[in-house]
């Protein structure tokens, strides 16, 4: 049984708020905050099962979380806020004395950089505080650790190559929209790309690297090299692996708009004067873009993301991949959200279940791959997103 406080009501925070609560049984009290209260409202409005409470809060204000953390005092903080609040969040928890999970990696606000080393760094003190810090537990990072952790267990004696695919199949029927938080994603696929090889990380420019990828259920589609966190801490933490990628699918109309936003100016995340105030560009774009959490009613179509993976079983090469598909439909007739909010969202609830059943616990600062997976994998096909793997299959990538 556990009291939980969720913080961040867009898309995947709905669709932890009602997962979360179709598992009352193990969530006894169940809390939504946000900067903007009348959103969680909304969201709770449209949950019948259980009552949900509701909070305004700025994420940003670490007395603020404090005070409402001592008020409500939870077992468990679900940050599915932004990324810039991870550290203020764990600043908080520390004070209240509160465990902690998130979906992404902090960034700082002003640079578009992956590095787990900022929450790294607050491992003695959540391991001298008695306190459990569960590190990017939606899908991608979250449930692609999970699968390489489960091949580790099962499938392989030693990883070798691990390629992560992330294929968004999908039509919202916009001109332009991002699938999640519209600056968080544009700040991600402008910066330059990297992969890990042979103890090296090797740079590249923005969507220097493609290839087309069969993806199962959508076929193929051309599939762009970026950086992205969970290759940081699943090189550290099976250091067998040789090489490690991440490959994300745009369509060409998607890359066309992102390159006029880039070349005007408005992916920039250097504050500009305006009539006399400072505006940060990207910032008023993710204003004037449709929302994530209001693409869903449109959406059609399916994602596919998954882990290939090349390694040594018993003294013998192997291939392995395992993947999930959502689709767009099923997630919006459930939480009223589309698949990729609903991607995150139920990873997110699903590690927090691992957490109130005692199975992914510990003090410290832990990334999910440091698990046990097989928990998580059997409650995460029952929570909505099943899974499927093939053992010593074509996996369309060279050594």
């Amino acid at each position: 049984m556990a009291r939980v406080l969720i913080i961040g009501a867009g898309g995947v925070g709905t669709v932890v708020a009602k997962k979360v609560a179709s598992n009352s049984d193990l969530f006894t009290d169940i809390m939504l905050a946000s900067r903007t209260k009348s959103k969680c409202d909304k969201i709770a409005s449209e949950i019948k099962e259980v009552k949900v409470q509701t909070a305004q809060v700025d994420a940003d204000k670490v007395p603020e979380l404090v005070a409402l953390m001592k008020q409500f005092k939870p077992d468990l903080v679900i940050n599915v806020a932004l990324p810039y609040q991870d550290l203020t969040i764990m600043d908080a928890c520390l004070e209240a004395g509160v465990n902690y999970l998130d979906t992404a990696n902090y960034e700082p606000l002003d640079e578009a950089k992956y590095c787990y080393g900022w929450q790294w760094a607050y491992q003695d003190r959540f391991k001298a505080a008695n306190l459990t810090a569960i590190l990017g537990c939606g899908f991608d990072p979250g449930v692609t650790s999970v699968f390489t952790a489960y091949a580790a267990k099962h499938i392989f004696d030693e990883i070798h190559y691990l390629d992560i695919v992330d294929c968004n199949g999908g039509d919202h029927h916009k001109a332009f929209a991002t699938n999640f938080n519209p600056e968080i994603n544009i700040r991600e696929i402008t910066q330059k790309g990297k992969y890990y090889k042979n103890g090296q990380w090797i740079e590249t420019e923005p969507q220097e690297i493609h290839c087309p990828i069969h993806y199962p259920g959508i076929g193929q589609r051309e599939s762009y090299l970026l950086y992205h966190e969970e290759l940081e801490s699943l090189v550290k933490n099976f250091p067998t692996i040789k090489r490690a990628r991440f490959w994300m699918t745009f369509g060409e109309e998607y890359l066309t708009h992102l390159r006029v936003i880039q070349n005007i100016g408005m992916s920039s995340i250097e504050p500009i004067d305006y009539n006399g105030q400072k505006i940060v560009p990207i910032q008023f774009l993710k204003a004037v873009l449709p929302k994530p959490e209001e693409l869903g009613s449109n959406y059609t179509g399916e994602t596919s993301i998954g882990c290939r993976i090349r390694g040594i079983k018993d003294g013998k090469e192997r291939t392995y991949y395992i993947w999930n598909n959502c689709s767009h439909q099923a997630a919006f007739r459930e939480t009223g959200t589309q698949a990729v909010s609903y991607t995150t969202g139920v990873p997110a609830t699903t590690g927090a279940m691992m957490f109130a059943k005692g199975i992914w616990q510990g003090p410290g600062v832990k990334n999910v791959e440091e698990f046990n997976p097989d928990p998580f994998l059997e409650e995460l096909a029952k929570q909505g997103l099943p899974w499927h793997d093939a053992i010593d299959v074509d996996i369309e990538f060279e050594k």
